[in-house]
């Protein structure tokens, strides 16, 4: 599935962005009281990641989130997402050395859109440091032309496949700890077949929401599920179930 040809989003999903991701964003503050109640964590670290051309601003509501149930959850602390190079990768890397080290235990690491691959990457190179994955609308399979912000990341980085190419070779290889991913069919940057994890083994999961991609990161939905994932003992995960009314908002992607 890795060379998967895949049609990039539409001009009608682009354009729908603008307009759901602010009633995502109000619905998160508007549902901040139920959120504050979801399942209690045990207070690991909890590092968040932000999408590209973001910075710890953009994951703000749902690291106080986090921190509200227990996690000891942080941002990157780099500043906006703009390039990735030897720096870059050896700042994630004293990131995740840093809070392993303050607990003496496996961090859990949240990424939205290419702070996903960022996590992915991270836990391939430190699975013994990492307790879990999820990522928000991340693309890490299929053909890397067709999401929107290709050409965009290109002009700033370079082309992917030319200044890293063992990275992109191995990108749809899911990281040996527990993965969720989380996207959504009407995603207007990302197509969301980019963001199905394929695979005959592994412990790996793919929840579909009502969302879309500037806002899934907010959007109480996407939030649930983090909270449920996080909430697991460490080395018992399994793979999410709804319960109730809620079921309807979630499907499975295999």
């Amino acid at each position: 599935m890795a060379n998967e040809t895949i049609q990039r989003p539409g001009l009608h999903l682009a354009l729908l962005e603008a307009s759901v991701a602010p009633i995502e964003m109000w619905s998160h503050y508007l549902s901040r009281f139920f959120l504050n109640r979801l399942p209690k964590g045990d207070g690991h670290s909890v590092i968040v990641l932000p999408g590209f051309l973001a910075s710890d601003l953009s994951t703000g509501p749902i690291r106080k989130v986090l921190t509200t149930l227990g996690y000891e959850a942080s941002g990157w602390d780099m500043g906006r997402n703009l390039h990735y190079d030897d720096e870059r990768e050896q700042g994630l890397d004293d990131l995740l050395y840093k809070a392993y080290a303050e607990q003496n235990r496996p961090v859990s690491i949240i990424g939205w859109s290419l702070g996903g691959i960022f996590a992915r990457e991270l836990a391939k190179r430190h699975p013994d440091m990492v307790r879990l994955v999820i990522s928000l609308g991340t693309p890490f399979t299929g053909d890397l032309h067709a999401t929107n912000a290709r050409a965009l990341y290109a002009r700033v980085n370079g082309d992917p496949e030319t200044v890293s190419p063992d990275i992109i070779s191995q990108l749809h290889v899911a990281p040996p700890v527990p993965f969720t991913s989380l996207f959504t069919k009407t995603d207007g940057i990302v197509p969301w077949r980019m963001s199905v994890q394929h695979g005959e083994t592994g412990q790996y999961e793919n929840v579909q929401i009502p969302a879309s991609h500037i806002g899934i990161g907010v959007n109480p939905l996407a939030i649930r599920v983090v909270a449920d994932r996080l909430a697991q003992a460490e080395g018992e995960w399994k793979p999410f179930k709804a319960s109730g009314l809620s079921r309807f908002g979630y499907r499975t992607e295999h």
